[in-house]
Parts: C-alpha cells; sequence; structure tokens
C-alpha cells in the first residue's frame, strides 16, 4: 500500500496547513476531509489504498493536527474552511477535484459543493448531514434532537476547563468509547490524538468549530417554530453517501428526504459500523469510493 508523505503548505487564505499527499501527480485528483476530534489520519487506510490510482491530497483542517491554529471563533466559520480547501487545490495547480468528506470534513464538503460546483467533479460523503436536512432534524426529531446535546456542550466557554480537569486520557475515552471499541484504536493512534490535543490552543481550535456554526440546537422539550425552507439549490454533481447505521450522534434520520436536495444520488449504508467508519471499517469505504469514481457519468438529458 502506498505511503503518504507528509509536507506544510502556506494558503492564500493565510493559513498554513500541513497535508498529506500520494498518488500520480497526472491522475485524478481526490482531497479528503476529516472531522472533529481528528486530522489526516481518519483517512490512514483509505487514502493510501486509492493512490495507485489518484492523486490523493489528505489536509489536516485549520485547527486539527500539525495546521495552523487561528485564534478567534469567526476563523472556523464554514466559509473560511470552504475558502481554504479552494486554495488548497490552487496551491497544487488542480482546477476540478473529487471530494471526499467525514463528519466536519462532510460539512465542508457539503458547502463546497453548493457554492462552488464549478470545482467540482465527484462528491462523497461519509456520515455528514446534508445541512438543511440536519437543521430540520433538530427541530423535528426528539433523538436526533437529544443526540445532538453534545454540540451545546462544546459550545460551552468552560468546556475546556472541563477537559483540562478530566484529562485527556478521559477525554478520549469519552470521545472514542461511546461510539466505538476502543480497542480499534493502536497506541500509536491514541498517542497521535493525545499530541495533537495537547498543542497550545488546539482544544479551543477544534471546540471553535461548533462555536463557529450558525446551527440551532434547541433543548430537549423545547417549542421552537417549524424548519422554514432555505433556498438551497438542488445539488447536481454525482455524488455518494456513505453512512455508518450505529452512529449513535448523526442518526439514519440524516438519510431521510436527501433524494430531494441531490439530483444524482447513491446511497450505501454499512450497517456494522459507526461514526467513525473510515477507520472502524475501512473496506467497504474503500470499495465504495473506488467503484463510484470509476462509474461513467450518467449522459445529459
Amino acid at each position: 500500500m502506498t505511503e503518504l508523505e507528509t509536507t506544510r503548505i502556506a494558503l492564500a487564505t493565510g493559513v498554513t496547513l500541513k497535508v498529506a499527499q500520494a498518488g500520480p501527480r497526472d491522475a485524478p485528483a481526490i482531497i479528503f476531509l476529516h472531522g472533529f476530534p481528528e486530522s489526516h489520519r481518519t483517512w490512514r487506510h483509505v487514502a493510501p489504498a486509492l493512490a495507485d490510482r489518484y492523486r490523493v491530497i489528505v489536509p489536516d483542517q485549520r485547527g486539527f493536527g500539525g495546521s495552523d491554529k487561528p485564534e478567534g471563533i469567526e476563523q472556523y466559520r464554514a466559509q473560511e474552511c470552504i475558502a481554504d480547501l479552494f486554495a488548497l487545490a490552487d496551491a497544487y495547480g488542480i482546477g476540478r477535484f473529487n471530494l471526499v468528506g467525514h463528519d466536519w470534513g462532510g460539512a465542508i464538503a457539503w458547502g463546497a459543493a453548493l457554492t462552488r460546483p464549478d470545482r467540482l467533479d465527484r462528491l462523497v460523503i461519509v456520515n455528514a448531514p446534508h445541512p438543511y436536512i440536519f437543521q430540520r432534524s433538530l427541530i423535528e426529531d426528539a433523538a436526533q434532537r437529544a443526540a445532538s446535546q453534545y454540540i451545546t456542550a462544546f459550545r460551552n466557554p468552560a468546556m475546556e476547563r472541563g477537559i483540562e480537569a478530566m484529562g485527556m486520557a478521559t477525554f478520549f475515552a469519552k470521545s472514542f468509547g461511546g461510539h466505538t471499541d476502543l480497542a480499534l484504536i493502536p497506541e500509536e493512534e491514541r498517542q497521535a490524538y493525545l499530541d495533537d490535543w495537547s498543542q497550545p490552543g488546539a482544544m479551543t481550535a477544534m471546540l471553535n468549530w461548533y462555536r463557529a456554526s450558525p446551527l440551532t440546537i434547541p433543548a430537549i422539550g423545547e417549542n421552537v417554530p417549524a424548519t422554514r425552507r432555505d433556498p438551497y439549490p438542488i445539488l447536481t454533481i454525482p455524488t455518494l453517501v456513505l453512512w455508518g447505521m450505529k452512529d449513535k450522534a448523526l442518526l439514519p434520520i440524516q438519510l431521510e428526504g436527501l433524494d430531494t436536495m441531490v439530483e444524482s444520488l447513491s446511497v450505501k449504508r454499512i450497517e456494522d459500523a459507526g461514526h467513525f467508519v473510515p477507520w472502524e471499517r475501512p473496506e467497504p469505504v474503500i470499495d465504495a469510493i473506488g467503484a463510484f469514481m470509476e462509474t461513467p457519468p450518467a449522459p445529459s438529458p
């Protein structure tokens, strides 16, 4: 399996990202985006397996891993992170590319596809809800609202002090223990998480992704108005959605109604995996992405 090489790349957006990369320079490009509380290592099994056919580019997003951690909640708004994505592609001289995102990386991938579809060939989303469907479910579905109360906790300014008091090892166990078998995380990976999180400003930077989000998270039992349908464009880019069906944070209700928001949609449910499916069950993820990338586009009507 191809090994990824890492470097740091200064972007036109003013941040420098740590980026792992591999694959032929003249091959179609796939950019992989990770989520919370991870790094490019989310894709440690998936990206190398595709690097024989594709140019894989796997950044630590701003605030994570070895990338810059600018101060200020406003630095972690979606538009800033989307701008990083396209600036990264520009830095590599890549015009159009394929995009894969998990968790917060999926949120940025949805946003990138909705705002700049001219830059993307194909989109793969892994356990990351469509923005309209997620907000609607937070208001209308009691189970998803209950499952998302952690977001309110993460937005609390005292959260960092609470993590410091419990210790990083306990936070690690709480972050992953309720979502996956901790035995699936080798000691070297566990240490990589702890090292990343222990950097100055790292925890605040990661939590600022939640604080910068405009999502409304109603309290359990709170009465809020029904969701207004924002004018989201219908996405026409060929899109594959992979979902670990044991996800306890983002429930399968996120798949309901996707066909009304995405014109060319494929959905693959991975029944024996939870939220962290890219490294819990990498084989079906690799197979599904590979097959999707190789499927000829549908003919124009």
